[in-house]
């Protein structure tokens, strides 16, 4: 199967025959830079790179690595997602893109789609409110006034209004976070930069849902530009940000509560400075490790009768989608049934 591999030091990336090789920047003990020990990484393993520190590399490389239909997933030093190297688009169809676009011209169909990418947020959202409320923690008020809120869906008439809603959700939802976390508080939300831990975990989650998601898409048919609850705008791929609304409370903050609640990840393991609360390195591998080992993580899917990963679950998720604007099958979104 192939993995993700994460790229934390600075270094170079380059092709070596049918490898890749890459040669991380160090200090000696003077705090001179030079060359750290070489990894080597067979091609046919990779899926794609996260990348966190800078990466020198040449258009050789890039060559090699659109033919071998690997990502690149760039972040800068405030961990936000900053662009993609995404081969080229060998799936793409004309039919597809023509079906996407009508769906998202017809206010009444791109409506259609938006309802239930809300719906599924806010369905997966409730779950982990059920789930910890089960386990003693009083969520019954806050469930309550999800409900109030997912009852206005239908009525929305526009996307920005449908947007409205799902903020107001998401901002009771994060209220709960004070009570399910045992060591630390949410505070309000804050991002660019986030101002605490809590938030710091936020952003860094949902950004690698994003990259996660943006990846699935480019695996199929689907246009990533082309969205229908997040306004499509320059640079960015909209698509994946829709997604990625079914899938944080599912991946990410299962993720989050578990780290933090077991004390993997402590106050020690964040930087703090001004205005601004960010993973420190080792931090950040933790806080991966985890990730990954959650889009790995097999559950027993429903309809197909056997085991799926998260990140698979991703893919069928646009798959569905695909289906729908196709006019196929209706489009549900995944929600939680366990």
């Amino acid at each position: 199967m192939k993995k993700t591999y994460y790229l934390f030091n600075p270094g170079r990336l380059s092709r070596k025959d049918n490898t890749l090789k890459f040669v991380p920047e160090e200090e000696d003990e003077n705090g001179i830079k030079i060359a750290g020990q070489p990894r080597y990484i067979p091609v046919e393993s990779i899926d794609q790179f996260y990348v966190f520190g800078s990466l020198d590399a040449n258009s050789s490389l890039y060559n090699f690595l659109g033919q071998n239909d690997i990502a690149l997933h760039f972040f800068d030093y405030y961990e936000n997602y900053t662009g993609s190297f995404m081969p080229r688009d060998f799936l793409l169809s004309g039919k597809m893109i023509l079906a996407q676009t009508k769906s998202f011209q017809n206010k009444k169909a791109r409506m259609e789609i938006a309802r239930q990418f809300v719906l599924g947020a806010a369905y997966n959202m409730q779950k982990n409110l059920q789930y910890y409320n089960r386990r003693g923690k009083d969520m019954e008020d806050l469930l309550l006034q999800i409900d109030s809120y997912v009852n206005t869906i239908d009525f929305a008439t526009n996307t920005e209004e449908l947007m409205g809603v799902e903020g107001n959700i998401r901002q009771v939802y994060y209220e709960a976070f004070n009570l399910i976390l045992n060591n630390f508080e949410m505070g309000l939300r804050t991002k660019q930069p986030p101002k605490n831990e809590v938030n710091a975990l936020i952003s860094f989650g949902n950004m690698m849902c994003y990259s996660e998601c943006l990846r699935a898409i480019h695996q199929t048919q689907l246009n990533p530009t082309i969205s229908f609850l997040h306004s499509p705008g320059e640079r960015r791929y909209s698509l994946a940000l829709d997604i990625a609304e079914i899938f944080k409370p599912i991946i990410v903050d299962r993720v989050i509560f578990k780290l933090l609640n077991k004390k993997e990840i402590q106050s020690r393991h964040f930087d703090k400075k001004l205005n601004s609360c960010l993973l420190n390195p080792t931090g950040k591998k933790i806080f991966v490790k985890a990730m990954e080992e959650r889009f790995n993580e097999t559950i027993k899917h429903r309809s197909l009768n056997r085991s799926v990963s998260y990140k698979h679950l991703i893919k069928l998720e646009c798959y569905k989608l695909a289906k729908h604007v196709l006019g196929i099958e209706a489009y549900k979104p995944f929600k939680m049934y366990w």
